[in-house]
């Protein structure tokens, strides 16, 4: 789980001046040469390449690199202290023509190139090097394997990028938020809000103790929601709209969800006793949970959400306190996975 440092970053959706399209070879091309891009690569500014700490496969930020450019492309190199002077250099990069972004991390540094990406021609690439990862699962990319990876964005950006949808979030007087994988506003939502109190301990041992310590407490939230359109005022233990299968580093609470059916996928855990919670929690992460009775989930384009007190994260990032509407962009990202 990352903590939450994005905040809503002003994109628009709709054309975006300076960011010029990738020039792709003909879909009727047998197969393209290979070719040179300018490609911009951000590397997480928290992660162990980051930070400059090696790791098992080396200090994974710099391979990257160098094996795009040993591949004939010119690279920029995009370090930060943090997540916002990062997304500032990101949209630096864009609009001096990087034909392509390439984010080496976890589900938050997807979310930043979702966001600096959204609505453009400027396919993303993804290294997964982070905790959760996701977004990568989901493009089928294996969070193991770095080099994989990168080798996968070698092939796939000689040819054309894969259009995906997103999620979209407003909320009153803010400027829009894109996600990849899902929006959550329940008991997902409360444990990212307390781990990301939490200095001690790092890594995925803080988020699995935020579990245990708001099962403790664990009560049914009031929501008023409007699904297309029709009312609903219900109570829920958990509550997401998903554009991918998984949250937390592999909980598969949408496991039919995709990236390009024009729909999302609205998860909903009805009230339980802890102990029945305590059973079916599990079940999450082979996806065996949709069969449970007090497990809903059905297809949506637009879901409009309040719930008092609540806060929404998105892609594992804190967006912000409900009310918020979520809708569905069809085809707003392109993807070299």
């Amino acid at each position: 789980m990352t903590n939450s440092t994005s905040a809503d970053d002003g994109a628009t959706h709709h054309g975006r001046p300076g960011l010029p399209p990738v020039e792709l070879p003909s879909a009727t091309q047998p197969s393209a040469p290979a070719r040179s891009l300018n490609i911009a690569v951000a590397v997480n500014p928290r992660a162990a390449f980051g930070g400059r700490r090696n790791n098992t496969t080396g200090q994974i930020g710099e391979v990257v690199v160098e094996r795009l450019r040993a591949a004939g492309h010119q690279v920029s190199v995009l370090r930060r202290r943090n997540y916002a002077e990062l997304e500032e250099a990101v949209r630096a990069a864009l609009a001096d023509g990087a034909q392509s972004l390439v984010v080496v991390g976890g589900d938050g540094m997807v979310h930043l190139g979702v966001n600096a990406l959204a609505g453009t021609q400027v396919p993303l690439g993804i290294v997964p090097a982070g905790s959760g990862n996701d977004a990568a699962r989901g493009l089928n990319l294996d969070p193991k394997d770095t080099g994989a990876a990168v080798e996968q964005f070698l092939k796939a950006c000689q040819g054309l990028p894969r259009t995906i949808d997103l999620g979209r979030i407003e909320r009153r007087g803010q400027a829009p938020v894109w996600f990849i994988g899902a929006l959550s506003a329940g008991f997902d939502a409360l444990v990212n809000e307390r781990a990301n109190g939490w200095r001690w301990p790092r890594g995925r041992q803080r988020y699995n103790l935020a579990i245990l310590r708001e099962l403790i407490t664990l009560k049914a939230l009031h929501y008023s929601l409007l699904v297309d359109g029709v009312a609903r005022d219900i109570q829920a233990l958990l509550i997401s709209v998903s554009n991918g299968t998984s949250i937390g580093g592999g909980m598969l609470i949408t496991p039919e969800a995709k990236y390009d059916d024009g729909q999302l996928d609205l998860f909903v855990v009805s009230p339980v006793p802890r102990r029945t919670f305590l059973r079916i929690f599990p079940l999450v992460f082979s996806g065996k949970h949709t069969s449970h009775p007090v497990v809903h989930i059905e297809r949506v384009t637009e879901v409009a959400m309040t719930s008092p007190g609540l806060v929404g994260y998105a892609d594992g990032e804190r967006v912000g306190a409900l009310p918020m509407t979520i809708r569905v962009d069809p085809g707003a990202l392109r993807v070299w996975v």
